[in-house]
């Protein structure tokens, strides 16, 4: 079998050797943890503990400077699975995780469970080699051990999970995922301390919509790159419009829960308009206020003689305005209960108009406010459970008709003069597996080495925390956060269960603000700013760059 080639970036990106914080570089047998003070769940404390009796109130955990000589004389098995959607930066957490454990003990070992949680259940796995792992370094993807979905939630999946983990004498698992596989971490440690299974349990906070994130966890691991992606993408079309000045350009940004990734791209590009879906919530703001407010603002760039413009749109906006909330959970609930009369209708229009008649009137009418490409989208397109699947509704083309309606009625009464001539974009699988920038490269690995000491010392319901990320990376501090500090309650398919509480962009934050200050120029300008690509080798000011998120929230 010929040896699989690679690029030339590739090749140097290999040499590239991660900088640890100065806390763990002497390895984990040269660390001590210290523990802080009883935690507390960010709400419902007293569900969260009646769930959690034996994990509730753990302490958060710093590691100092001090000597344990009994990490490097036992030999543990650590196991090691990657959950959700992908994030740049994840083979290095494996790669950290690995060199840690190694650090401490060469018998040790690692083994990887493939496709994800599943590779748990069907008992797949591979055992990683300091060989097999060489090719993998400071690349993007998941493709080392892939990832998966699969939720661990059945008594009989908990069952089978504790069978397979022990017939590998697995001392520790390491989750890699987000804010709902970090809850399954969570889960999984309690069932273990439970059935008096000494087997720890430890989190890595994964995900590019940046929304796993609190004081302890200043930045899920992934966020830079891909917004760096992004950008670079976004500044591109912003110097395309600004030579052609002949079309208006909306682009959707992943994102389904936060508009994190739109206001960092923002601030990053300075486009003409910047929606935020939870500035739309927090001012109960209708489909046809938004379309309002990007109506003026085409018209005004339209009198100076300007009908061009770029706009950023959150791929969760249609979730965060409360009429279009509203009609989607009674469209769950009409389209459940009528599933039977509704396939035995053969046309679109015929839905349509029977579920219209089923819905409350105000809903009925914005129902039929909608363009036929969306409200087929509503009617058609649903997930396993029966449910509208929104990440796939193209919010970008929904706003661009209603807009092309609105410049009509403008045009007629003589309010506006211009030209719209619209293009969409979604940026989103673009940039999940992207080659992790300098900063996740390092940030990564050092979540992953920091795993390693966190299973080396046995606690088990830790998220790994690497924190004082604005600092150089030699300075960080590392620890863990327990996973029931950052739970909540919330009703999920009609049952209260514990999730780790999701984090929106904060409209009292620097970042949001910074973008509130210069809305109104970069609406009427081209402030337009062009990051470029992502920058490797060079000058530490634009190698090392962080996010302007993290630099503002850290001020």
């Amino acid at each position: 079998m010929s040896k699989q080639k690679i690029s030339e970036l590739q090749t140097e990106r290999a040499k590239f050797k991660p900088v640890l914080p100065a806390i763990i570089k002497n390895g984990p047998a040269k660390v001590i943890p210290k523990f802080g003070t009883p935690t507390k769940s960010v709400s419902d404390h007293e569900t969260v503990q009646k769930l959690f009796p034996n994990t509730y109130g753990m302490p958060s955990v710093r590691f100092v400077n001090g000597k344990n000589s009994e990490i490097s004389k036992k030999i543990i098995n650590v196991g090691v699975v990657l959950s959700g959607g992908q994030a740049p930066g994840g083979h290095n957490v494996i790669a950290g995780l690995f060199d840690g454990l190694k650090k401490a003990n060469p018998k040790n070992k690692l083994t990887g469970f493939l496709g994800g949680p599943s590779g748990i259940l069907e008992d797949k796995t591979i055992e990683i080699t300091a060989p097999f792992l060489s090719k993998y370094r400071n690349t993007g993807g998941f493709d080392i051990i892939q990832s998966g979905r699969t939720k661990i939630e059945t008594p009989e999946q908990f069952e089978q999970t504790k069978k397979n983990l022990l017939a590998h004498k697995i001392d520790a698992l390491v989750v890699i995922g987000g804010d709902d596989s970090n809850t399954n971490a969570a889960l999984l440690a309690e069932y273990f301390k439970k059935e008096k299974v000494n087997i720890s349990v430890v989190g890595v906070p994964k995900t590019i919509d940046g929304d796993l994130k609190n004081e302890q966890i200043e930045a899920s691991f992934g966020f830079d790159t891909a917004t760096k992606i992004y950008s670079e993408l976004t500044g591109n079309i912003c110097r395309d419009v600004n030579s052609a000045r002949k079309y208006w350009h909306f682009i959707r940004l992943m994102g389904r829960s936060a508009s994190h990734i739109t206001l960092e791209v923002g601030l990053k590009t300075q486009p003409n308009i910047v929606l935020i879906g939870e500035e739309v919530l927090a001012k109960k703001m209708t489909l046809s206020q938004i379309v309002d407010g990007i109506v003026d603002i085409i018209v005004k760039r339209a009198e100076m003689k300007k009908n061009f413009g770029v706009v950023l749109v959150p791929e969760g906006l249609i979730e965060f305005v409360p009429e279009m909330k509203e009609l989607i959970s009674a469209l769950n609930d009409v389209l459940a209960e009528n599933e039977a009369t509704l396939n035995a209708m053969s046309t679109l229009e015929e839905k349509k108009n029977f579920v219209c008649e089923k819905l409350p009137e105000n809903l009925a009418a914005l129902m039929k406010s909608l363009p036929d490409i969306i409200s087929s989208q509503l009617l058609i397109d649903r997930d396993p459970h029966g449910n509208v699947q929104v990440s796939q509704i193209e919010t970008e083309k929904l706003l661009i008709e209603m807009i092309k309606k609105k410049l009509v009625e403008l045009k007629k009464d003589g309010k506006y003069g211009g030209k719209f001539s619209a293009i969409t974009h979604f940026f989103g699988y673009e940039g999940r597996c992207g080659a992790p920038s300098n900063f996740d490269a390092n940030y990564c690995y050092a979540l992953g080495y920091n795993s390693a000491v966190l299973s080396l010392n046995n606690l088990s319901g830790y998220l790994s925390s690497v924190r004082k990320l604005v600092k150089k990376a030699e300075l960080w501090e590392c620890g863990g956060v327990p996973l029931t500090m950052m739970m909540t309650i919330e009703r999920r398919k009609g049952k209260e269960k514990p999730v780790i509480k999701k984090a929106l962009v904060n409209l009292n934050g620097l970042p949001y603000k910074t973008l509130l200050k210069n809305r109104d120029t970069w609406a009427m300008t081209e402030n337009y700013l062009y990051p470029g690509p992502i920058q490797y080798f060079g000058p530490y000011s634009v190698t090392d760059i962080t996010t302007i998120t993290l630099k503002e929230e850290q001020k």
